[in-house]
Protein backbone atom coordinates (compact mmCIF):
# COMPACT_ATOMS: atom_id res chain seq x y z
CA UNK A 1 0.00 0.00 0.00
CA UNK A 2 1.15 4.10 -0.82
CA UNK A 3 -0.14 3.85 2.84
CA UNK A 4 2.65 2.53 4.66
CA UNK A 5 5.46 5.18 4.51
CA UNK A 6 2.91 7.90 6.04
CA UNK A 7 2.05 5.32 9.17
CA UNK A 8 5.71 4.07 9.60
CA UNK A 9 8.05 6.53 7.67
CA UNK A 10 10.51 4.98 9.64
CA UNK A 11 10.41 1.63 6.87
CA UNK A 12 12.60 2.13 3.94
CA UNK A 13 15.15 -0.02 1.78
CA UNK A 14 17.76 -2.12 3.24
CA UNK A 15 18.26 -3.20 6.92
CA UNK A 16 17.33 -0.52 9.71
CA UNK A 17 21.04 -0.55 11.55
CA UNK A 18 22.34 1.08 8.56
CA UNK A 19 19.36 3.85 7.94
CA UNK A 20 18.50 6.33 10.37
CA UNK A 21 15.66 5.58 12.34
CA UNK A 22 13.32 8.29 14.33
CA UNK A 23 10.32 9.24 15.32
CA UNK A 24 8.02 11.43 13.24
CA UNK A 25 6.35 14.44 15.06
CA UNK A 26 3.31 12.68 15.83
CA UNK A 27 5.18 9.58 17.04
CA UNK A 28 6.89 11.96 19.70
CA UNK A 29 4.16 12.95 20.46
CA UNK A 30 2.50 10.05 21.53
CA UNK A 31 6.46 8.51 22.69
CA UNK A 32 6.19 11.67 25.33
CA UNK A 33 2.72 11.10 26.32
CA UNK A 34 2.92 6.87 26.99
CA UNK A 35 6.49 6.03 27.12
CA UNK A 36 5.33 2.89 29.47
CA UNK A 37 3.95 1.87 26.51
CA UNK A 38 6.37 2.55 24.34
CA UNK A 39 8.71 0.71 27.07
CA UNK A 40 5.75 -2.22 27.29
CA UNK A 41 5.88 -3.07 23.10
CA UNK A 42 10.04 -2.52 22.91
CA UNK A 43 10.63 -5.11 25.43
CA UNK A 44 8.05 -7.56 24.13
CA UNK A 45 9.96 -7.48 20.86
CA UNK A 46 13.25 -7.23 21.29
CA UNK A 47 13.53 -7.80 25.16
CA UNK A 48 13.53 -9.77 28.01
CA UNK A 49 13.29 -10.52 31.92
CA UNK A 50 16.16 -12.67 33.30
CA UNK A 51 17.40 -13.66 36.34
CA UNK A 52 20.90 -12.74 36.60
CA UNK A 53 23.50 -14.53 38.44
CA UNK A 54 26.71 -14.58 40.71
CA UNK A 55 29.49 -16.70 41.38
CA UNK A 56 28.48 -15.89 45.29
CA UNK A 57 25.51 -17.37 44.67
CA UNK A 58 22.82 -14.38 44.21
CA UNK A 59 20.60 -13.92 41.92
CA UNK A 60 18.29 -10.80 40.84
CA UNK A 61 15.28 -10.34 37.98
CA UNK A 62 16.71 -8.32 35.18
CA UNK A 63 15.43 -6.73 32.32
CA UNK A 64 17.55 -6.27 28.74
CA UNK A 65 16.58 -5.05 25.37
CA UNK A 66 18.76 -5.67 22.39
CA UNK A 67 18.45 -4.10 19.08
CA UNK A 68 21.91 -3.37 16.57
CA UNK A 69 20.19 0.04 15.77
CA UNK A 70 21.72 2.46 17.92
CA UNK A 71 18.80 4.82 17.23
CA UNK A 72 16.32 2.40 18.83
CA UNK A 73 18.23 1.61 21.75
CA UNK A 74 18.06 5.04 22.03
CA UNK A 75 14.28 5.57 21.78
CA UNK A 76 14.36 2.71 24.37
CA UNK A 77 16.54 4.72 27.02
CA UNK A 78 15.23 8.03 26.41
CA UNK A 79 11.39 5.93 27.19
CA UNK A 80 13.21 4.89 30.12
CA UNK A 81 14.60 8.00 31.27
CA UNK A 82 10.98 9.59 30.70
CA UNK A 83 9.95 6.79 33.55
CA UNK A 84 12.67 7.34 35.92
CA UNK A 85 14.26 4.11 35.47
CA UNK A 86 17.85 4.01 35.56
CA UNK A 87 19.63 1.57 32.85
CA UNK A 88 23.12 0.82 31.70
CA UNK A 89 24.32 -0.07 28.14
CA UNK A 90 26.58 -2.84 27.21
CA UNK A 91 28.37 -1.79 23.56
CA UNK A 92 29.10 -4.49 21.49
CA UNK A 93 32.65 -4.83 19.99
CA UNK A 94 31.67 -5.04 16.32
CA UNK A 95 29.39 -2.45 14.58
CA UNK A 96 26.80 -5.55 13.11
CA UNK A 97 25.96 -6.67 17.03
CA UNK A 98 23.04 -5.49 18.89
CA UNK A 99 23.87 -2.82 21.80
CA UNK A 100 22.13 -4.04 25.16
CA UNK A 101 20.67 -2.13 27.37
CA UNK A 102 19.99 -3.35 31.11
CA UNK A 103 17.08 -2.62 33.76
CA UNK A 104 18.76 -4.56 37.28
CA UNK A 105 17.71 -2.22 39.81
CA UNK A 106 15.37 -3.80 42.36
CA UNK A 107 13.04 -0.75 42.10
CA UNK A 108 13.07 -0.47 38.63
CA UNK A 109 12.61 -4.30 37.77
CA UNK A 110 9.83 -4.30 40.07
CA UNK A 111 8.47 -0.89 38.13
CA UNK A 112 8.80 -2.79 34.86
CA UNK A 113 7.07 -5.71 36.48
CA UNK A 114 3.90 -3.66 36.76
CA UNK A 115 3.76 -2.31 33.38
CA UNK A 116 5.29 -4.96 31.17
CA UNK A 117 3.55 -7.82 32.64
CA UNK A 118 4.65 -11.15 31.53
CA UNK A 119 5.62 -12.20 27.99
CA UNK A 120 2.64 -13.98 26.18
Amino acid sequence: SRSWPCLFPQHGAGVKHSRPIFLADWQQELAERWPDRLVKGLLQSDGCRFINTGRSGWSHPRYAFSNVSTDITSIFCTACDRLGLRWTAAFPKSESAAVSIYVSRKADVARLDELVGPKR
